[in-house]
């Protein structure tokens, strides 16, 4: 038996990068700028003003306001403050707790193909948080986070398929996942991954370790890497 040593939920919220204000001189007329382009309904300056007040950057921290401009971002599409929104709702920073509006904009920002969004979703069908509990959502939505190399979507799934707990245990599919989080993972990850992929190996006839091992070269070949995560 082995675990997967990280919290199966995704706390982290997607921030942006101001450089050119934190390169500026001048810090306050630059905030001025981007609030009124946030104010005049720019879904990208709201999402950073929101971005601002939650990690106190040239601003009070106030997760209270960080919410309300990413939900004013939210309310316009923007992807990134769907999920961030989300995560406010589910932990109740800044908002009162709220597990199925958290799950609304987790939806949202999956639907729009935000890995983070898709993994969180799955959890929250995976545990019943939000929603009722649903084992195949579950696997839809980790399964999708894990097409676009989600290390901890694709350790979940490989897990999932060794224990036969909420999917069908099969023992080539929990080889596949963990191989594909092996290739894509550093550090803790990728030992761990690694060391779950031989030790279901062991486990396999040679027909079917040349059959999962044919799975993870056709999968590579059909989704190359992408040099950066948005």
């Amino acid at each position: 038996m082995f675990e997967i040593q990280k919290s199966p939920f995704r706390l982290i919220l997607f921030a942006t990068t101001i450089l050119i204000l934190f390169a500026s001189s001048s810090l306050p007329a630059d905030i001025k700028a981007i609030r009124k382009q946030a104010e005049a309904g720019d879904a990208k300056a709201q999402f950073n003003i929101g971005s601002m007040y939650e990690n106190g950057s040239g601003v009070r921290q106030d997760y209270a306001e960080a919410a309300k401009w990413y939900r004013k971002a939210a309310e316009r599409g923007d992807a990134r403050a769907q999920y961030n929104l989300g995560i406010l709702n589910q932990n109740g920073w800044g908002v009162p707790q709220d597990l199925k509006e958290a799950v609304k904009w987790y939806r949202k920002a999956a639907m729009q193909g935000a890995a983070s969004a898709q993994y969180n979703l799955g959890f929250m069908h995976l545990n019943g948080q939000g929603v009722p509990q649903d084992y195949a959502e579950a696997a839809k939505w980790y399964r999708k986070a894990a097409e676009q190399g989600d290390v901890d979507a694709l350790r979940i799934l490989g897990l999932a398929y060794y224990l036969g707990k909420w999917v069908p245990q099969d023992f080539v599919q929990s080889y596949f996942w963990f191989s594909l989080a092996a290739s894509r993972a550093s550090g803790d990850e990728y030992t761990q991954s690694i060391e779950a992929r031989d030790r279901i190996a062991k486990e396999l006839t040679p027909e079917k370790l040349k059959e999962a091992q044919r799975m993870v070269r056709e999968w590579e070949k059909s989704h190359p890497r992408k040099r950066g995560r948005p």
